[in-house]
Order: C-alpha cells, then structure tokens, then sequence
C-alpha cells in the first residue's frame, strides 16, 4: 500500500478494539452494552444532541455505484434557490430545529463552491449551528466557510478498502481515494472546529472496516487534538439503482462495533441516523449514541415543499416526527436537546496546527 498513511495499516492502532468485534470475542454483548452505558453516563448524561439533514441539491458528478444520486440515476434532478433554502430552514426552525446539516452531491457547475458557500452564510443566519456534508474542498475553501458561520463537515471515507473503493466509485472526482481520505484535515487545517467520518457499512468487510475507521479517528484527535470528532454507522439502504451490499451487517453486529467504538474512544460523540429503525434507534439511545437525526428528508429541500416525482438519496427507516422521537427519548428519561450553545462561542476560525 505504497503512497497510503503509515496509521491506516498501523494494527496496534486498533488492537485493544480488535477483540472486541470478532465473532468469536469472549466479551458478550450485554457486558459490552453495560461498560458503553456506564461510559457515556459518565461523559455525556442522559442528553441526546439532536439535528436534522437538508439537502441542497441532488445534482452529482460522480458515479458511485450505491449511492441513489449517482449522476446516471433517472431521477428528477434539482436544486433550491437561495429564497428555497430560506423557506426550508424556516419550516425546520418552526419544527424546533437548531442544529443543521446542509447536503450536496459531488461538485458540478450548478452546485459549486460560491452556491454552498452562500448557502451556509443563509443558514448561519437563521440557525444557531451549521455543519456541511458536501465534496472535498481545499484549505481556503474550508477557511472560508468557517468564516461564513460552518462549525463542522461530515464526511464518510464510505470504504478504507482501496480495491473496493476503485471498483465502487466508476467515474468522477470522488474516485480520488488518498484526496477523500485527507479532507478531515484539511478542514481542521482551514479552522472548522468539528469533523464527523464514518464508513458506509455494507461495502467492505465490516471487522477491517471498523478498525480501519478507529485508527482514522484516533489520528485525527491524536494529530488534531483540540478538535471536535464524531462518528457516524450509516448502514446502506434501499435507494434508486437496487445496489445490493456485499457485506450486510446485522443489528447484532452494528451494536457490538457502536459499544466497542464507545469503549475505545469515551470523549467522542457517536452518531446515529434515521437510517437506522425506530427499534434500534431507541435501543441505542442511553446506551452509546449521542447524537441523531431527526424527522430527516433526503429529498431536495422536503421540509416545506416536495416533488412527488423526486427520490430520495436513500429510504429513511425512522419516519417519526421530531415531536414523536423525543417523547420516545423523554419516556426514557432522556433529555433531548436541540441547541446547548449560542453562536458568539463559535467565534473567529482559527487554524488548527497539526501535532507531530
């Protein structure tokens, strides 16, 4: 793997993980479910952080073979316009939403860097917080954004399996692997306070996948330690183009690596979407998680007005209200909270120097 960081393949990174998550680990998952709970009582309360997703545009370039916005994917193709984009976050601030996550596809020229840079000085304005899950930018770009109000970025690596990723990603500029995996630091690099990674489970063996994501983690918060990390366990789901997964994971599965993930990285907020069932979402809460989406869209805008005719990037499983979730939440005496921070904390963006 010539070319690829030394902490990719580096296995005492991941070691103490390692047992952990094979089939034939001694630990249970009741014993691991107990340590994760009394860990995250400790760090985070009975406090669930919550946001919501908003997807700007469906527009993509890129032809990842599961994703349903792939650039040869039939489906009706959009973005919003600026007044839109306020309408939508208006209707998700009457929802009580504060905390927002704005989408894109891979960069195109209709929805390009000035577009989501305006985008998020919109956001910034009426939401106290706002985060983006678009394509990789440059270290200016990045700077840029956080000096129009982006606190975050979520980006998932989708697999650390180079062959996997070659054979998965058909055309476009997501098939750079090495660009992707080095956009957390970029960001970092540009002042943006917090970065979320995952891998999209379903693509590439879910054991190495899970250890290959740990050390990525634990690179970033070793290398960048005065940053904000969070984790996210998409799984992959229904979605225009019928992509089937080479590798299911099972709930049984996901639960043993969310636990292991809690045990092995306490001070790292660890994510859950409407991906996931209702079931499993409510059984996760208290447990590991703490953080979620909620009442999520994965239309264009979808908040205020849909296209009947349009699809989504993928089926959400969790359709519940945001009212519904956190009476779910509250029925287990846990306090859901939208908004624990006010914007004059964020700041001016500084660089974050790397450690060595």
């Amino acid at each position: 793997m010539n070319g690829f960081p030394v902490w990719l393949t580096d296995e005492k990174g991941s070691a103490d993980i390692a047992p952990l998550l094979t089939r034939a680990s001694s630990f249970s998952l009741e014993f691991l479910a107990a340590e994760a709970k009394a860990i995250t009582l400790r760090r985070f309360g009975r406090t669930m952080s919550l946001y919501a997703p908003l997807y700007l545009s469906n527009y993509c370039s890129s032809g990842c073979a599961y994703c349903g916005y792939a650039s040869d994917r039939k489906t009706l193709r959009r973005h919003l316009d600026f007044q839109e984009v306020e309408r939508e976050l208006a209707g998700m601030k009457a929802m009580g939403i504060s905390d927002v996550l704005l989408l894109t596809g891979e960069r195109t020229s209709a929805v390009n860097f000035d577009y989501l840079r305006r985008c998020v000085d919109i956001t910034a304005t009426m939401m106290p917080r706002v985060s983006i899950e678009a394509f990789p930018m440059t270290v200016s770009e990045y700077r840029a954004l956080a000096d129009c109000g982006c606190t975050g970025i979520t980006i998932y690596q989708e697999t650390y399996d180079p062959e996997q990723y070659r054979a998965l990603h058909r055309w476009g500029p997501k098939q750079n692997f090495l660009d992707r995996l080095e956009t957390p630091e970029r960001a970092l690099q540009a002042g943006i306070k917090t970065v979320g990674v995952g891998a999209l489970l379903g693509l590439s063996e879910p054991v190495d996948e899970a250890l290959k994501l740990l050390r990525h983690v634990r690179h970033l918060g070793k290398t960048y330690w005065k940053a904000g990390l969070s984790v996210s366990f998409p799984r992959i789901r229904p979605q225009t183009g019928g992509f089937q997964p080479a590798f299911p994971v099972t709930d049984h599965f996901l639960a043993r690596m969310i636990f292991a993930f809690r045990i092995g990285l306490p001070d790292v907020e660890l994510v859950l979407s409407t991906r996931e069932s209702p079931v499993f979402r409510d059984g996760m809460a208290g447990l590991a998680i703490t953080r979620m989406s909620i009442a999520s869209r994965t239309t264009v805008g979808g908040y205020v007005e849909s296209e009947s005719d349009q699809r989504g990037q993928f089926e959400v499983y969790d359709d519940r209200s945001a009212e519904e979730f956190c009476t779910a939440l509250q029925e287990k005496d846990i306090e859901p909270v939208f908004k624990n921070w006010e914007p004059v904390y964020n700041g001016p963006s500084t660089e974050l120097k790397p450690t060595r």
